[in-house]
């Protein structure tokens, strides 16, 4: 499995616009054979900022979702809300190998 966590900063009126796209792009993203989750969260303490956890089966469906085209329409409809550049890191699964539900 192949984790990929993605910490967003937006713009404070970009709020609302950023959360409608962001679930476009995460109900497309479910549709997607290689994907075993994707969630999406707001800050509690500062809904400005936000984070992704997306769950792949392998390294190949990572770079299959980046070819989409909700992906695409999603990278370029927020990034004029970003506040600051978003940061990806990405993780593989240790324990349990087969973490996702």
């Amino acid at each position: 499995m192949q984790i990929v966590l993605v910490q967003i900063h937006v713009k404070p009126e970009c709020v609302e616009a950023f959360k409608e796209q962001t679930i476009l792009n995460a109900q497309g993203s479910l549709q997607e054979p290689g994907v075993a989750c994707f969630d999406f969260s707001q800050q509690t303490d500062d809904p400005c900022r936000f984070l992704l956890y997306e769950g792949y089966y392998n390294a190949e469906a990572v770079a299959a979702h980046k070819e989409t085209a909700h992906y695409k329409a999603w990278r370029d409809a927020v990034n004029p809300m970003m506040a600051s550049t978003r940061v990806g890191s990405r993780y593989c699964s240790i324990y349990p190998e087969d973490a996702f539900w």
